[in-house]
């Protein structure tokens, strides 16, 4: 338990060891079915649109970038994971190399991460859901399909949506994460079908100019725009592997569970984005892409394939739940492994006897998702998610060096390539990112972690078990 001034440090081996009673019931392919379907959703179907707005066809560019960031993040976290095979993802990772002070600002910002992303799906999924039944000749009042910044008095679908992924939580681990490799197969056959009908139409004169807003990050006609600023938002659209590490205790094998589940998802997006992005900003014209709220259905409308355009809004009113899945999955297990240390009430990390999964926290996740889902814009959620979730990346990306450096005989069943390369690279791609985030951004998730240490020193700190143990 040894500390410094940030805080004691849980002991690697309470940190790598199993006492959470939670269930061992994953196997590699609900890992990467997991990380598929946490990654595969919003940024691709949703935040296409959003990202050539900023960018214009330079958000291939921006996708690609925010890959490289992500992937030497993904390299950082498949070590991590394995060397400590228990809930909790960054937060853990941080609590045992850095101590609890830090431990608290990432679990703070993941209730941020994975909060708010399930939150922008379940807005995305609503503009699918309007879309799809306009097509079908169906129109429902604006009050209950927008929230007030839109003129409408709560997005109702979004809502509905949060809550019914939350009771699926409740039902069982096994069987959601069963249910959702079921869903990631619709979502991919979606998006391939998507490709061999836009692709074909791929005109190069919608490619000029290729990057109207520059390189950077600057205000331009009273938006943010740029590649950097394209890249801060599609981010979005890569995360979701660290949704794998935070069922590090209920993977079968998570030596090579995690690994496989970790790296194969992120390879197995990556060139699925690319693809996407690709053939829709060819196919239309990026002025177009970037007003609106369901871009590839867009895309296949002015192509001339209704019926197709039709299907894929089916397709992602289908699938795209299951990022709600796992993202409120990663939230309630970032919950329980805070609560069980005694930084948040403890009566949150009671596991069902039935089940074997958290269920009051899990339905207090599924509430709170609900209630930002059915009030909130999409692009403004989506920042802020992507703010917590850069912190966190750097946390794990700098947990990797410094164990490096002070344990490196530790036994590790996944070794991060040239770790101090791709951990300096990480950390400083996701602090360029998380710089190039809109002023008001990065404002808001400032207040939001002045609330966060507030509410340490006036519980945390004091109800901390670790703390307690030190002392005593």
């Amino acid at each position: 338990m040894k500390g410094s001034w940030l805080g004691p440090r849980k002991p690697f081996e309470l940190a790598s060891s199993d006492v959470s009673g939670l269930r061992k019931t994953l196997s590699w392919p609900h890992l990467v079915g997991l990380g598929v379907g946490a990654i595969v959703g919003t940024g691709i179907y949703t935040l296409t649109g959003v990202g050539a707005d900023r960018a214009g066809p330079a958000v291939i560019v921006a996708f690609a970038v925010a890959g490289i960031v992500c992937a030497c993040a993904a390299l950082a976290y498949a070590e991590m994971a394995t060397m400590m095979p228990t809930s909790g993802g960054a937060y853990t990772y941080t609590y045992s190399v850095l101590g609890e002070k830090l431990a608290w600002i990432v679990g703070w910002s993941l209730i941020l991460e994975y909060s708010l992303a399930c939150s922008t799906v379940a807005v995305g999924w609503s503009g699918y859901l309007v879309g799809w039944l306009q097509a079908a000749g169906v129109d429902l009042p604006t009050a209950v399909l927008a929230g007030p910044y839109a003129g409408g008095v709560i997005n109702l679908p979004a809502v509905f949506v949060a809550l019914a992924i939350a009771g699926m939580l409740i039902a069982g681990t096994r069987e959601s994460a069963t249910f959702n490799i079921i869903l990631v197969a619709i979502k991919l056959a979606a998006l391939t079908a998507f490709v061999l009908l836009a692709l074909p139409a791929f005109d190069p004169a919608n490619m000029t100019p290729f990057s109207p807003y520059g390189f950077g990050s600057e205000v331009i006609e009273g938006k943010t725009r740029g590649v950097m600023a394209a890249a801060a938002i599609v981010f979005f659209a890569f995360y979701g592997f660290d949704a794998v590490a935070t069922s590090a205790e209920e993977a079968k094998r998570p030596g090579r569970d995690l690994t496989i589940g970790i790296l194969g998802s992120m390879l197995i997006c990556t060139l699925i984005y690319m693809f996407v992005a690709i053939s829709a900003i060819g196919a239309v014209s990026y002025l177009d892409l970037g007003r609106s709220v369901e871009p590839l259905a867009f895309v296949l409308r002015a192509l001339g394939h209704p019926y197709a355009a039709w299907m894929i809004g089916l397709a992602a009113l289908i699938a795209l739940p299951s990022v709600i899945l796992v993202m409120m999955y990663g939230q309630s297990r970032i919950f329980f492994v805070m609560a069980r240390d005694g930084l948040l009430p403890q009566f949150l990390s009671r596991v069902s006897a039935r089940s074997g999964a958290p269920t009051t926290i899990t339905a207090v996740t599924g509430l709170f998702v609900a209630l930002v889902a059915g009030f909130f814009r999409l692009d403004e959620i989506a920042e802020l998610a992507n703010a917590g979730t850069l912190v966190a990346f750097i946390a794990v990306a700098v947990c990797m060096m410094e164990l490096r450096r002070r344990a490196p005989d530790l036994p590790r069943v996944f070794r991060c390539p040239q770790p101090y390369l791709i951990g300096t690279l990480a950390s400083l791609g996701c602090l360029y990112l998380l710089i190039s985030l809109p002023t008001h951004t990065l404002t808001r998730f400032a207040m939001w972690n002045i609330a966060g240490l507030a509410f340490y020193i006036v519980y945390s700190g004091r109800r901390s078990l670790l703390a307690a143990k030190s002392e005593g």
